[in-house]
């Protein structure tokens, strides 16, 4: 009733009113009573009716409209947009965050835009520590027109130091037609659909990426001068562009071609995965849907609307700030059976997180960071089922830790087939942002643990990085059984990038560098026969494991150091590598062989080269 006889102004009114608490909305529901009433035009019998029609039609009609815009519950460093609000205003906000992130590649700003379902005419540069989600059930819920873009942090239009950013969640039509995504590690697009094309670097500078998945792209994807990529479970029109080491698994038109020319490594299903939980806000209430468990797919999961899984009301979680809670408020709140949403900041915590309960989920908004400062892990997973972790930066801190993150108990082998525990989106750093010191950074003990993208790097620049300075041994350390891998980004660390102990391992695409800054051969060598350490090492013991897709390079910064190896396995029929190559970057060094003693010697002088190795075992 009220709907239609209302007068726009006093409806804008209200909707202006949104962002305020309860008591004023309906102070101002009131206030339009009252109006109504005390005019003489509006005769006194119909004074009841009044009160019992804005009690009812006023709520219905305009407070479900209100109730679309909640308040933001997650804090400061949150964004909130309503595609109702005045575009400019909402660019200015937008614009805002990025003057501070734009080069904040070691700063303490963390920021997450969230866009409320809708349609949005804006350009969002997505900087440092940003992460820009829709709100939506699918990306199609929340449209933004005009401009979402990644661009080269460096000069001469380099993006290998474009890293920690995302955009999840949304839809695209970009100006122009082509989203420009010029990134390289840690950066994720998810559950995007690009309304055009999309290109994954600025001008053909250099780029080290990248993460793509669940998402569409209409037109072209052009990767450009990207070193490699991987794209899981996505659709588009084509692909275009190579370089070094390109794996493509469960995608629906994958480029034509095969290794070692063009380096395109094709896996036509994902055999195990699960989304990334996401955060939602529909029919006026905030929850996070968590994903289920998918077998043998290609392509996306949101086509007939939704993700399949479970939604989790925001009841259901605590919701942590930066400066407020402790490792003591944190655990108490596990505790209790909470789950937990980090909003953007940086965590001190003085003891070990310990999350010990089947199904908890731990989401990190705006790429909030936990870093310990007492020598401390910083998060312990019990071996229980279907832990979901996702969105975190763990951060060494300057006493030396054990590991940042643990995920199960050494010796258990309890299986988690039906529901694995999940660490989506998970990043490690090991100095950069000032001296850090840790054993190895993962340690995953668990059976059946799924990961999904995952950058662990240990710093070669910024603050608080030096040979003695930021010391991590290991990257990852897998003892756990049937662990499932996509996405392995490892770099920098002092001895095996990665150590897998564990039988049935699965890796889909493998990124390292080897460490930089080794003084001397002497202080870096694995055996006394032996020059350096490996970066991937499956141990002698194992008698299953398989990868895919492994590109693995040398940047030597002291004369007269080099590798042995890039790859280390046992000679076994069960352990398998498809797709591997090395090259050296800098003038200096050299790394003698790809796996084992097999693979040419990668060199510079006189110029580059990129030994492959296509299957190992090699076939005869």
């Amino acid at each position: 009733m009220f709907c239609g006889g209302t007068s726009n102004q006093q409806i804008r009114g209200l909707r202006e009113s949104r962002a305020g608490d309860l008591r004023s909305l309906t102070l101002s529901a009131f206030r339009l009573q009252r109006g109504i009433m005390n005019s003489p035009h509006f005769p006194a019998r119909f004074h009841g009716l009044i009160r019992i029609a804005l009690g009812t039609s006023l709520s219905f009609c305009l407070f479900p409209a209100l109730a679309q815009v909640p308040q933001n519950p997650f804090g400061p460093n949150v964004l909130l947009l309503d595609p109702d609000a005045s575009s400019s205003e909402m660019q200015a906000a937008i614009n805002r965050i990025y003057s501070v992130q734009e080069h904040n590649q070691f700063g303490p700003s963390r920021n997450a835009i969230l866009l409320l379902p809708g349609e949005y005419k804006l350009d969002i540069p997505v900087g440092y520590y940003t992460q820009v989600l829709g709100l939506g059930a699918a990306p199609d819920a929340v449209r933004v027109a005009g401009n979402v873009h990644a661009d080269a942090s460096l000069p001469r239009n380099n993006a290998t130091c474009t890293f920690w950013r995302s955009a999840e969640g949304f839809s695209v039509q970009p100006s122009g037609g082509t989203m420009q995504w010029a990134v390289s590690q840690a950066v994720a697009l998810r559950r995007m659909h690009i309304d055009g094309n999309l290109v994954l670097h600025q001008n053909h500078g250099w780029a080290s990426g990248g993460w793509l998945a669940d998402s569409v792209v209409d037109g072209t994807v052009d990767s450009g001068t990207q070193q490699q990529w991987i794209s899981r479970n996505v659709e588009w029109k084509q692909w275009t562009g190579s370089n070094w080491n390109m794996v493509f698994v469960g995608v629906n038109r994958p480029p034509e071609g095969e290794w070692p020319n063009p380096p395109f490594t094709k896996i036509a299903t994902a055999p195990i995965t699960r989304e990334k939980p996401f955060l939602t806000f529909r029919n006026g209430a905030w929850s996070v849907m968590v994903p289920s468990l998918q077998h043998n797919t290609a392509g996306v999961t949101w086509h007939a609307g939704s993700t399949p899984g479970r939604s989790l009301p925001l009841s259901a979680f605590y919701i942590a700030q930066a400066g407020k809670d402790t490792a003591a408020t944190l655990n108490a709140a596990l505790k209790q059976g909470k789950n937990l949403i980090f909003a953007p900041g940086i965590y001190d915590l003085d003891d070990t997180l310990r999350v010990e309960r089947k199904d908890t989920v731990v989401y990190g908004l705006g790429f909030a960071t936990l870093r310990p400062t007492t020598g401390k892990t910083v998060m312990h997973i019990e071996d229980v089922d279907g832990v979901d972790v996702s969105g975190v930066l763990f951060d060494a801190g300057l006493q030396l830790s054990p590991s940042l993150l643990e995920v199960g108990t050494q010796g258990h082998h309890r299986r988690h087939t039906a529901d694995p525990i999940s660490l989506h989106d998970v990043f490690f750093r090991v100095g950069g942002a000032g001296a850090g010191n840790v054993v190895a950074d993962l340690v995953v003990h668990a059976d059946d643990t799924l990961i999904d993208h995952t950058w662990i790097w240990r710093a070669d620049h910024g603050n608080g990085v030096g040979w003695t300075v930021n010391r991590s041994d290991n990257g990852i350390v897998v003892s756990g059984n049937d662990v499932t891998v996509y996405g392995l980004f490892v770099e920098h660390h002092q001895q095996y990038q990665v150590l897998w102990n564990g039988e049935r391992g699965r890796v889909y695409f493998y990124q390292s560098e080897i460490p930089y800054d080794p003084p001397t051969q002497n202080v870096w060598r694995s055996t006394p026969d032996t020059k350096g350490w490996a970066s991937y090492k499956v141990s002698s013991n194992v008698r299953d494991h398989e990868a895919w897709g492994l590109g693995i390079y040398s940047v030597f910064l002291k004369p007269d150091v080099e590798l042995t190896r890039a790859i280390e396995i046992p000679d076994t029929a069960g352990v398998r590598f498809h797709h591997s190559l090395t090259t050296a970057l800098s003038r200096l060094g050299a790394i003698d062989h790809v796996i084992n003693d097999t693979g040419e010697r990668a060199h510079t002088d006189p110029n580059r080269n990129t030994p492959k190795v296509d299957e190992y075992p090699v076939r005869k």
